[in-house]
């Protein structure tokens, strides 16, 4: 048995959960997610706990089921905290700002690169060199965050660019001086 998808979900107080079949619809304070899941899994609800179950031990069960429970685990914690992402832009001149609800980005570039958010995220940014990417939805956020990500990601040599909080970059040597062929 999968020990992810043995672990049982439990639903906070202000969370509602509709399971039709295999639709299940999640709505909280921060929003509503719904999403259908495949025939291979089900369901259950006893309370304030919910269950995602095998219908057979093939393999194609098997593999779906810890995936299952953690996409029904996003989507209540979601609509109950919300998640986000921090981005951190380092280099000379590299920043960001809003405008209204875009994020606007100089990254070095001839022009300035502006980032609209999809439906359900917000940008935020403390400083000009920390961007905040938060949504009720994991997977869009951290697809946006990505997307911001990919403007201009660290290099190795002087670490220039724009990198998740925390992330490490691997630095090179670059250079070694006036050596060379005789």
């Amino acid at each position: 048995m999968s020990r992810i998808g043995k672990r049982p979900i439990t639903i906070p107080a202000k969370v509602q959960v509709a399971i039709d079949g295999t639709k299940i619809v999640v709505k909280g304070p921060k929003g509503e997610l719904s999403r259908t899941l495949r025939d291979n899994v089900s369901l259950s609800q006893e309370g304030e706990i919910l269950h995602v179950n095998r219908r057979d031990e093939t393999r194609t069960s098997k593999q779906l089921h810890g995936l299952s429970r953690t996409l029904v685990a996003n989507m209540v914690e979601g609509v109950s905290q919300g998640f986000q992402r921090r981005l951190e832009i380092q280099g000379v001149g590299y920043r960001a700002q809003l405008q209204g609800r875009n994020l606007v980005l100089n990254m070095g570039y001839s022009h300035q690169v502006q980032i609209e958010p999809p439906e359900g995220i917000q940008f935020a940014v403390e400083g000009t060199t920390n961007v905040i990417v938060s949504g009720y939805d994991k997977e869009i956020v951290g697809n946006t965050a990505a997307k911001i990500r990919a403007v201009r990601p660290p290099e190795p040599y002087k670490g220039k660019g724009i990198r998740y909080a925390g992330e490490v970059v691997r630095r090179k040597a670059g250079k070694t001086g006036k050596g060379g062929k005789k």
